[in-house]
């Protein structure tokens, strides 16, 4: 009986294993394309933990349903249920196994926050990582590099205002309202608010990072994939920070390249704003509405979407 028992429990928790596993599997088609390295590690540990979260639930609900079905009382029995002491042994055995899977998952998890390179809350005062660090890269273009190991870097500098992105390219000196980037290059943006609380938020790249008014951020990532994102403000920053939006465009460093140029021959000129339009709109109206900050003007750039 007790071998049979063994082996019911052991083909229940390999098929229990299974099962779980392919739910985690299954989290990477309920995400954006991965469009960065980061976003690897990022939908790495997501799987993981839906992995774990799987296993537990399914086996916590299974063992419910088990009971429920073939232990439960006999119709019209009212009596008292066997008397049962407690296990020591295994008291100790089902506390210590969640406290060693939650340090597991904390370092783990930490792991994989240095990996990425995101600075902490504590690191905001331009402190620039190294080139050559240990983190997800996507393989580098050979005509950009001549080692596999370090990445080109291209630096642009962000400025977030109610309600606008403004992105600079210090090398040619020019600006646009829509945030273009190389693909396969170390993207490291000085990130800078000039009013209040914004958040920096790419959800294909899996990247974040609040910025600070009255601070210069530093903030890295690398796309890895060609295509048209979203970027958007993550922090409720007033009235209209839902309108707060811009394209993300990855491209190769050729057509990069071209934009550039192109946006270089262009004289700077106003960039629609939605905000300000909605907000005149607004105005406009006999109703009256609840109090609001008047949006920052609309920048003026090389290059708008």
């Amino acid at each position: 009986m007790k071998i049979r028992n063994v082996l019911i429990l052991s083909v229940t928790a390999i098929a229990l294993t299974g099962i779980s596993f392919l739910v985690g599997q299954w989290t990477y088609s309920w995400l954006p394309p991965q469009a960065a390295a980061e976003s690897r590690l990022v939908d790495k540990l997501f799987s993981v933990l839906i992995t774990l979260g799987a296993f537990i639930f399914f086996g916590v609900t299974g063992t419910l349903i088990y009971s429920a079905i073939f232990h439960r009382a006999e119709k019209d029995d009212t009596s008292d249920g066997p008397h049962i002491e407690g296990n020591i042994t295994l008291e100790i055995v089902w506390t210590a196994i969640p406290v060693l899977l939650v340090f597991w998952i904390a370092n783990y998890s930490y792991q994989i926050y240095e990996q990425m390179g995101i600075q902490g809350p504590m690191e905001t005062m331009h402190i620039h990582m190294p080139m050559a660090m240990t983190s997800a890269s996507a393989a580098p273009i050979k005509e950009d590099t001549e080692s596999v190991n370090v990445l080109p870097v291209e630096d642009i500098e962000v400025d977030a205002k109610q309600w606008a992105w403004v992105f600079r390219y210090p090398k040619i000196d020019i600006t646009s309202t829509e945030l273009h980037l190389p693909v396969n290059y170390r993207i490291r943006l000085a990130l800078h608010s000039e009013d209040v609380l914004h958040g920096f938020y790419i959800p294909a790249f899996r990247v974040k990072q609040d910025i600070i008014p009255n601070r210069n951020i530093d903030f890295e990532f690398t796309p890895i994939r060609i295509g048209k994102y979203q970027l958007t403000d993550s922090e409720f920053s007033g009235t209209y920070f839902a309108t707060m939006q811009a394209n993300v465009v990855v491209e190769s460093s050729e057509d990069y390249k071209q934009w550039l140029a192109q946006a270089a021959n262009r004289q700077p000129s106003t960039a629609n704003n939605q905000a300000a339009a909605e907000y005149a709109h607004a105005s406009k109206q006999s109703i009256k509405s609840w109090a609001t900050v008047i949006p920052a003007k609309a920048p003026v750039v090389n290059y708008s979407n």
